[in-house]
C-alpha cells in the first residue's frame, strides 16, 4: 500500500514524496483513513512508528478548507514537552509546504508576546503544552470554542507529568461536537478512563502490545557497580561501534557531571535537561542533529517522541525509576525500521527497577559483564567520585595545627579519635544516597522533573577552625 491509497490530496502526496517517504507505516495505514472520515481515534503505538505523521498528514488536508478567526484556533495539539511541540511544528512545516496553513506554537521558556500576536491573527493549528495554554486561557488571550479537532499526544507521558487534570479542564472548554485523537505508547487505567470520558465511540488502533519494546533494538544489561559506572560507560563507548548515542540519567545533576566527565575524556558530548533555557536546549539538540557532537547526555525531558535520525545507541546510565520510561528511552534508537542497541548500566541496588521493567515488557533482557573495565585516567576517580569535603579534610589533617608545637603525639592521638568515627558517617551518607531512588519509586508518579532529589548535606571544604583541638594539660 502507498500513501496514494490512503485518500490524501495530491499536494500532500507531493510533499510526502519530497520528504523521501514512499510507503506508510502500519499505524499510518490504519489511522489516516479513519481521521479523514472524521472519526475519533485511540492509537497505541511505540515511539518511532510514524505516529506523528499519522495525525499531521490528515489534519493538513482537513484544515485545507475553511478560514481562521482571531484568538480562535481551528485545531489544537497538546504535547507534554516543549521539544515534542517543536518537533510536531517541524512536521507541519515539512508536509504543509503546498498548503497555506497558519500555525502557532505555545510553549514555556520563550516570550509570550510573539505567541499572543500569532493568536490575534488567527491560526489553523495550535500546538501547545498544557501549562502555557492554561496560562493564556486564564488571561483571556485565547478562545477554544472554535476548535473542532483535538489531538492528545503522548497521553501516558501527560499522566507522568501530572497534566491529566489540565487536559480534562481543557476538554470542557472545547465544543462537544468535535473530533478527538488520542495517542499513547502505553494504556494505563487513567488514560483509558480519559478516553472513555472525552472520546465518542473511538476506533482503537494497536500496532504493538502496550508497553512492548521495538524488536529492532538489541537490549543488554551491563552489570557493574555505582563507583565503576563511568569507567564501564567509557569502555562501551570506545569498544562498541557507537556512531551517535543518547545517554539517559535520572537526575539533572548527574547529567551535568557525566557530560563534564565525558568531555574531560575527549568525547564529543553535549547535555540537555530541564534546568536549561529553551533556546539553549534547542541549540544543543541542533548541534547533536548536525553532528557537531555525537553523544547527548539527557534527562527524561528528551525521552519522549524526539525523532532524531541515525541514533545507533541508547545508554541508560541510571536504570529508570518508572518502567514505562525504559520503553520510551530506548525508543530513541531503532526508528523507522533501522536497528539499534540499548545498554542499561545496572548496579546491585537496581534489581527492583530491572524486575519492574521486565515485568512490564514481558521480555528477559540479556545480562553481560565486561571482563576488563578500562582504568580511569590518573586523578579521575578522586575528581569524580570522592566527596570534596573529605578530600580537603584529609589534606588539612596532614598539616600540624597552628600554634601546637608541644606534645605532638598526644594531639595526634586526639585527632585520630574522630577519624575512627569518619568511615561510619561516610557509610551512612552513602547508604542514604543509595536508598534515595528506592524512596523516590514509592512517590507519586507525577513527580516534577525540577525536583532533583534531596539535599545530601554539605559537600564543600571543611573550614580550618573545625580542625583545632584543645591541648591536654
Amino acid at each position: 500500500m502507498s500513501f496514494a491509497d490512503l485518500g490524501l490530496s495530491d499536494e500532500l502526496l507531493r510533499a510526502v514524496t519530497d520528504a523521501g517517504y514512499t510507503e506508510p507505516t502500519p499505524i499510518q495505514r490504519q489511522a489516516i483513513p479513519s481521521v479523514l472520515m472524521g472519526k475519533d481515534l485511540v492509537g497505541i503505538a511505540q515511539t518511532g512508528t510514524g505516529k506523528t505523521a499519522a495525525f499531521v498528514l490528515p489534519m493538513i488536508d482537513i484544515l485545507g478548507e475553511g478560514r481562521t478567526r482571531a484568538l480562535m484556533p481551528r485545531s489544537l495539539i497538546l504535547e507534554p514537552t516543549r521539544e515534542l511541540a517543536a518537533q510536531v511544528a517541524e512536521n507541519f512545516e515539512k508536509y504543509g509546504t503546498h498548503h497555506k496553513l497558519s500555525m502557532a506554537l505555545l510553549i514555556g521558556g520563550v516570550q509570550m508576546g510573539d505567541q499572543v500576536k500569532a493568536l490575534e491573527k488567527g491560526v489553523d493549528v495550535l500546538i501547545a503544552t498544557p501549562g502555557r495554554l492554561m496560562d493564556l486561557f486564564g488571561r483571556g488571550k485565547i478562545l477554544l470554542t472554535g476548535c473542532n479537532l483535538l489531538v492528545i499526544d503522548e497521553a501516558d507521558r501527560m499522566l507522568d507529568m501530572g497534566f491529566i487534570p489540565d487536559i480534562e479542564e481543557i476538554c470542557t472548554k472545547l465544543p462537544k461536537q468535535r473530533q478527538t485523537l488520542l495517542f499513547s505508547a502505553t494504556m494505563p487505567p487513567v488514560i483509558k478512563k480519559l478516553a472513555d470520558k472525552f472520546l465518542n465511540d473511538p476506533k482503537r488502533i494497536e500496532v504493538a502490545r502496550p508497553a512492548t519494546t521495538n524488536t529492532n533494538i538489541t537490549q543488554r544489561i551491563v552489570e557493574t557497580t555505582s563507583m565503576k559506572k563511568r569507567e564501564t560507560l567509557r569502555q562501551l563507548l570506545e569498544a562498541d561501534n557507537v556512531q551517535t548515542a543518547i545517554i539517559f540519567c535520572n537526575r539533572k545533576t548527574t547529567v551535568r557531571e557525566l557530560n563534564k566527565s565525558l568531555q574531560r575524556h575527549r568525547f564529543r558530548s553535549a547535555e540537555i535537561h530541564g534546568d536549561m533555557e529553551q533556546p539553549q536546549r534547542l541549540a544543543e539538540l541542533d548541534r547533536f542533529k548536525k553532528g557537531d557532537v555525537n553523544i547527548l547526555v539527557a534527562s527524561d525531558v528528551a525521552a519522549r517522541g524526539l525523532d532524531i535520525k541515525g541514533v545507533s545507541h541508547v545508554f541508560n546510565f541510571d536504570a529508570p525509576w518508572h518502567p514505562d520510561d525504559y520503553v520510551h528511552r530506548i525508543g530513541r534508537t531503532g526508528r523507522g525500521g533501522a536497528t539499534g542497541t540499548a545498554y542499561t548500566l545496572v548496579a546491585p541496588d537496581d534489581a527492583e527497577n530491572i524486575a519492574n521493567i521486565e515485568k512490564l515488557t514481558g521480555h528477559k533482557i540479556e545480562r553481560v559483564r565486561l571482563k576488563n573495565p578500562a582504568p580511569a585516567a590518573e586523578g579521575d576517580e578522586v575528581r569524580e567520585e570522592a566527596p570534596r569535603g573529605r578530600r580537603r579534610k584529609a589534606e588539612d589533617e596532614k598539616k600540624p595545627a597552628r600554634g601546637k608545637k608541644a606534645e605532638p603525639k598526644r594531639e595526634e592521638t586526639r585527632r585520630d579519635e574522630p577519624r575512627r568515627e569518619e568511615p561510619r558517617r561516610e557509610e551512612f551518607r552513602r547508604e542514604s544516597r543509595d536508598e534515595q531512588p528506592r524512596r523516590d519509586r514509592g512517590r507519586d508518579r507525577r513527580r516534577d522533573e525540577r525536583d532533583d532529589g534531596p539535599d545530601d548535606g554539605w559537600n564543600g571544604p571543611i573550614p580550618d577552625f573545625l580542625n583545632y583541638t584543645l591541648a591536654a594539660e
